[in-house]
């Protein structure tokens, strides 16, 4: 189960990474979880405080260790384009509940291209954990396309594309999996989320396909409520809880 979720920003992208992450988590399964967006909170979304998000320096600010496994450093501008990065998720995961978090980071890439040490560093842990065949790997993407265009999630099972009901959101899914079959990955699905009536729910039905639709999430106080706290959804919405176990169990079926 290797799944990227991506959408625009302030969607919902994180309340269901972090809940689907701690459900497999509860269930014994090895869960990685990645975040991917520079601003990272799916610590904060897993049950971390916010003291201890800040101890979590993003792999991409880790200078020596980028240094050390791409070869590139101030005398010498050539690197590795295949670090070796497999031993990474258990040296620098954070564990919460069950969940390996590993905070990725953003990369600044003036003056540098398309193409820095940091960015070769991120692509190949992205591109490892796809290869941990019996983990279930979540990655929390950035908002926007711009990581489709990088290639950084090329090699997951599927796309989840978190949506509202409306037209700009539709547009995004749309967007997205036309990059995703250039990419090579054939399954892009959709989960309305903030959903208030039967509109909503209707306009979402008419706008998606429905073998690409994986569920709709209502709105929900009790996840603002967290969200305004610095708290995890998993500990505050029993109705999200059961709206996100739904998603999960059509994404089991998938692994049958």
């Amino acid at each position: 189960m290797k799944v990227a979720i991506t959408g625009k920003g302030g969607v919902g992208k994180t309340t269901l990474s972090s809940t689907l992450a701690r459900l497999y988590a509860d269930e014994g399964r090895t869960v990685l979880a990645a975040d991917v967006d520079p601003d990272a909170n799916l610590g904060l979304a897993l049950g971390l405080s916010q003291e201890e998000v800040d101890t979590i320096i993003p792999i991409s600010r880790m200078r020596t260790l980028v240094e050390e496994r791409t070869g590139a450093n101030e005398a010498n501008k050539f690197f590795k384009l295949n670090p070796y990065v497999a031993d990474i998720p258990e040296k620098y995961a954070k564990e919460i509940h069950g969940v390996k978090l590993l905070v990725m980071g953003t990369v600044d890439t003036g003056g540098h291209g398309c193409v820095c040490p940091e960015h070769v560093m991120l692509k190949a842990i992205l591109s490892s954990l796809t290869y941990r065949k019996n983990d279930v790997v979540i990655m929390d993407m950035e908002a926007g396309l711009e990581h489709l265009g990088r290639g950084t999630a090329a090699n997951m099972d599927q796309f989840i594309v978190v949506i509202e009901p409306g037209a700009r959101s539709v547009q995004t899914y749309r967007n997205v999996k036309r990059l995703a079959q250039d990419l090579g990955v054939r399954r892009v699905r959709v989960v309305a989320n903030k959903v208030r009536d039967e509109q909503d729910e209707a306009f979402i039905r008419q706008s998606i396909p429905e073998e690409d639709l994986l569920g709709i999430l209502h709105y929900n106080t009790e996840v603002i409520d967290a969200d305004r706290q610095g708290k995890s959804p998993y500990d505050f919405s029993p109705t999200a809880i059961e709206e996100i176990r739904k998603i999960k169990a059509i994404l089991d079926r998938d692994e049958i």
